[in-house]
Order: C-alpha cells, then sequence, then structure tokens
C-alpha cells in the first residue's frame, strides 16, 4: 500500500512547535525565514538544527553563508511570522522597519523575542527536498521576562500558550 504524502503532512501539521525567524547578514545583506523545523542536538559541543527547504529563497544563502541567527518569536509578533514567510521583499531591506541588533556573528538578533542562538555553520545535510543545517552556538541569550509567552503553530494555525497542567 503506498504511503500517502498529503497524510504525512496533515500528521505532522499536528505536532505543535514554537515559531522561529532564522537571519543572517549574507554579502552585507539582510535576510529571514520563518521556519518551525528547529531542535536541539547536542550540548557538548553546544548544536542546534534547522531545516531549510530547497525550494526556499533563503536555502541558496544559507549553502553559502558561514553562520546564521534562529530567533525565538513571542505569541505577540505573528506579523514577523508571517513577514519572513512570504511576505517581507525579496529585493529590498526586510528589516527596515523591524527593531534588532547585530549579533556576535554578524546576524540579526530581532529585539523583544522569547531568546535567540547566534551560530556558526558545523555542517550542512541532505535531508530530501530540505538542507538539514547544524550550527555550532556562539551566543545565545534568553529574554526573562515572565510574562513573555511563546508563539505556537499547530494544525496550520497560530496559537497561544494555555495554562500549564
Amino acid at each position: 500500500m503506498p504511503f500517502d504524502p498529503a497524510q504525512f503532512r496533515q500528521l505532522l501539521g499536528r505536532f505543535a512547535t514554537g515559531v522561529t525567524v532564522v537571519t543572517t547578514n549574507h554579502n552585507n545583506e539582510k535576510h529571514g525565514m520563518t521556519a518551525n523545523a528547529f531542535t536541539s542536538v547536542s550540548l557538548d559541543p553546544p548544536l542546534i538544527l534547522v531545516s531549510i527547504d530547497k525550494r526556499a529563497s533563503m536555502h541558496a544563502i544559507m549553502m553559502e553563508h558561514d553562520s546564521f541567527c534562529v530567533n525565538f518569536l513571542p505569541e505577540n509578533r505573528r506579523e514577523w511570522s508571517d513577514w519572513w514567510a512570504g511576505k517581507a521583499p525579496k529585493d529590498a531591506d526586510q528589516f527596515v522597519d523591524i527593531p534588532h541588533t547585530d549579533g556576535v556573528t554578524g546576524n540579526p538578533v530581532l529585539e523583544g523575542c522569547l531568546g535567540y542562538i547566534d551560530c556558526k555553520v558545523w555542517e550542512r545535510y541532505p535531508g530530501g527536498d530540505h538542507t538539514l543545517v547544524l550550527g555550532e552556538v556562539q551566543d545565545a541569550e534568553v529574554n526573562t521576562d515572565p510574562d513573555i509567552k511563546p508563539l505556537l503553530f499547530f494544525s496550520s494555525k497560530y496559537h497561544k500558550l494555555g495554562d500549564q497542567l
């Protein structure tokens, strides 16, 4: 019996994730993309992984550039997720009205997020229609504001964190 790719996609959509924006500064041009395919890999050395669709405009940049930053979006920044999921211009400054600073690797760090992880590329691996990019953490910071909550994605919709069990 053949496997149904649409059902697989639907199933994966039932896994709740946080929302991140992966940023980079390549050839003095800042770029970003929304990603929820992010995970920690190792504590020693500190490694993370992001999965980049080969059809994404950010893919070629991530294959050439040696660093990137993962910004964890708070629930009040849904518009940033939408912006870098396809509304941001490809030929203009994507960060013109977005408050940010430059991280230790020179990549944009979005202000007001839950935190960020700034990395140098450790390795790249083929993964079907994606490329898996491992990053070695160079810097990280957590926002300790107890009132800040994560932006969540579940069943193709944004959600807010509910009550703790």
